[in-house]
């Protein structure tokens, strides 16, 4: 998926019609999620969601008509971050701690497990097998950004990266490079890609189809803006400077 002046973009598989985007979102659209096999609009402080049903993806509680302000989606639930501070769940895990009712900056959904940011320290919960919802103590304070993946979560915190949970691809071994200058995370599957202040990008994590794989030769120009997915990346670079080769 993308977004273009307003409108979503999709692309893909189409099993479930999560590749058919609803007219509403043709234009003034501020903000897109992807998830398994459905996706997640908002527009105008309302979410608007379609494709695969299976665990309630796309049945939209009343509280998410209006006064939203981000979401996020992820394998089987979805979660969304109203104008309060307080957080809303849907899907297979529709379950919101005390905490997570007021307060709240930032939000991201995991496998089956969600991360959210207040006042600069990292709470999750959920399903915790690999340790991915019991956040590390340098995580608990000054953390600007959070992104959850299947079974791993990061937290960026002064321009390093920090990472825990399920390590079955090395996806929570930060590399050297991840620990200064880094502005922006997202954490896929089993994979990572972060963004740093020059618009170089750093990955690590399972590289089964090349997606923790910088491209060579290097992507042209500086990444202005990063998404991890399954097993793949989809990178915006500026390309009116001039690509480094």
């Amino acid at each position: 998926m993308a977004l273009k002046n307003g409108a979503v973009l999709a692309w893909g598989d189409n099993n479930f019609g999560e590749s058919e985007v609803p007219a509403e979102l043709s234009s003034g659209t501020s903000q897109i999620a992807a998830g398994w096999t459905h996706g997640l609009g908002l527009k105008n402080g309302k979410v608007y969601a379609w494709g695969n049903d299976w665990y309630g993806q796309t049945e939209l509680p009343a509280s998410v008509s209006s006064g939203v302000t981000a979401i996020s989606t992820s394998a089987v639930h979805s979660l969304a971050l109203l104008a309060d501070g307080r957080v809303v769940s849907w899907g297979n895990r529709s379950d919101v701690p005390d905490f997570a009712q007021s307060g709240v900056s930032a939000i991201s959904a995991g496998g089956d497990y969600s991360l959210v940011l207040k006042n600069g320290s990292v709470f999750a919960w959920g399903s915790n097998t690999f340790g991915q919802a019991t956040v590390p103590e340098a995580a608990r304070s000054g953390v600007t950004a959070i992104s959850a993946g299947y079974e791993h979560g990061l937290a960026l915190k002064d321009g390093g990266v920090i990472a825990w949970g399920h390590d079955n691809d090395g996806q929570t071994e930060v590399p050297a490079a991840a620990k200064s200058g880094v502005v922006a995370i997202d954490a896929g599957w089993n994979h990572n890609l972060v963004v740093k202040a020059d618009g170089s990008m750093v990955l690590w994590g399972n590289n089964t189809y090349s997606q923790a794989t910088v491209p060579k030769p290097p992507v042209c120009g500086p990444v202005t803006g990063a998404s991890a997915g399954y097993e793949y990346n989809l990178v915006i670079t500026d390309l009116s400077i001039r690509c480094r080769r």
